[in-house]
């Protein structure tokens, strides 16, 4: 495994983290012998945003006696109320929460605290402004967290929180789907650097995160590396060629400031494969040959499963449909396996009453009422 220096920190971090958001669901045994699996291959960082009691507990088995081998980045704002993830801004709430994460883990501390899912200039403002990042920073300054970092999917609050001076780390959609110039524009002056590469069709607002981030120190954990899967599949690859997994990976850690790529895995064998990224020749990590191709990717109007759209008042769980959505339309056919997993679903898109709420939601302007009916046209409920 390789290692990296973890923005202004001394801290070193493996290039490849451990995502969990894939042991939500799982048994307690599969948890466990996932992380050692991940500790075993030199992984040393895992991200748990989810507030979902079970594998938070199940985490913290898991790092029971080794807590010193894991860095932990965990979550402000994500809550567990009436059976489902959401966020809040209510600051009760989030130390409740947070509370609640340190207690499961069975840890007093973890090194990195993210302010999650800050994706509209509302949020930003609330938080930022607000207690939230005061509580945060009060946690910093007690040892509690040793760094402040956010997480986000938009591309122009990143840049406004990546220049107020507070953040120590950012998670951030990386790819190079996310990182082409997209059919919106937002008003934002760019330095004239910034504004040359976008001629070489790099977003400029992006081009300017990165620099900033790197001239700051602010150091970047990944996520979406593969477009959520998009990349991996021909049909669905913006450049009409699917990227392999290794040269997502790399791609992610070519970007200027990012020091490990989040991959979920809820299995061993997940977990070897991307460990044994590091041990990959150039050849097989080399993506520059795709990326001469012509784009003709949007991420305006595809879902990557983000979960921005929750809680639905039905109970659905919209990403995860998507998902399924998404896999069944790769081929011919739908696989079995797709079908199956969309019957174990505790709720179908059937149920959806199309009142908007995760439309209104969705930073991607997803058509998320339609795909529901999509999703009972190929599965049938």
């Amino acid at each position: 495994m390789n290692y990296r220096t973890f923005g202004k920190t001394p801290l070193q971090v493996s290039e490849i983290g451990l995502g969990c958001e894939h042991l939500e669901g799982r048994d307690t045994q599969t948890v466990v012998q996932v992380v050692n699996a991940a500790l075993d291959a030199g992984i040393n960082i895992l991200d748990c945003f989810m507030p979902e009691p079970k594998v938070r507990s199940d985490l913290g088995e898991a790092l029971c006696g080794q807590r010193d081998r894991m860095l932990i980045q965990g979550h402000f704002r994500t809550i567990w109320k009436d059976g489902q993830y959401t966020r809040t801004l209510d600051i009760d709430e989030v130390k409740r929460s947070f509370d609640d994460l340190l207690s499961r883990l069975k840890t007093d501390h973890i090194e990195f605290g993210m302010l999650h899912m800050i994706d509209n200039e509302h949020d930003f403002h609330a938080v930022f402004d607000g207690p939230i990042l005061a509580y945060a920073q009060e946690l910093k300054q007690q040892g509690v967290i040793k760094c402040i970092g956010v997480s986000t999917h938009h591309s122009g609050i990143a840049l406004e929180m990546a220049q107020s001076g507070v953040l120590d780390c950012m998670m951030l959609s990386v790819n190079p789907a996310y990182d082409l110039v997209p059919p919106s524009r937002m008003k934002i002056q760019l330095a004239p650097e910034d504004l040359q590469q976008s001629a070489q069709g790099l977003d400029p607002i992006r081009a300017s995160l990165y620099r900033v981030c790197q001239q700051q120190g602010i150091a970047i954990t990944t996520m979406k590396t593969f477009a959520a899967g998009l990349l991996l599949h021909d049909k669905l690859s913006p450049f009409g060629k699917a990227l392999t997994d290794y040269q997502c990976i790399r791609y992610a850690l070519d970007r200027p400031s990012v020091t490990t790529a989040m991959l979920g895995m809820k299995t061993v064998e997940e977990v070897a494969r991307a460990a044994a990224y590091a041990e990959a020749s150039p050849e097989e990590t080399d993506y520059t040959s795709l990326l001469r191709l012509s784009p003709k990717y949007s991420q305006v109007g595809a879902c990557v499963y983000c979960n921005h759209c929750l809680p639905c008042p039905a109970g659905l769980n919209i990403a995860q449909i998507h998902k399924y959505v998404d896999l069944a339309c790769v081929g011919d056919t739908v696989p079995p396996t797709i079908r199956a997993h969309y019957a174990a679903l505790s709720v179908t898109a059937s149920a959806c009453i199309g009142c908007g709420s995760c439309e209104k939601a969705c930073p991607f302007g997803v058509q998320v009422r339609e795909r529901m009916q999509q999703a009972v046209s190929i599965f049938g409920k």
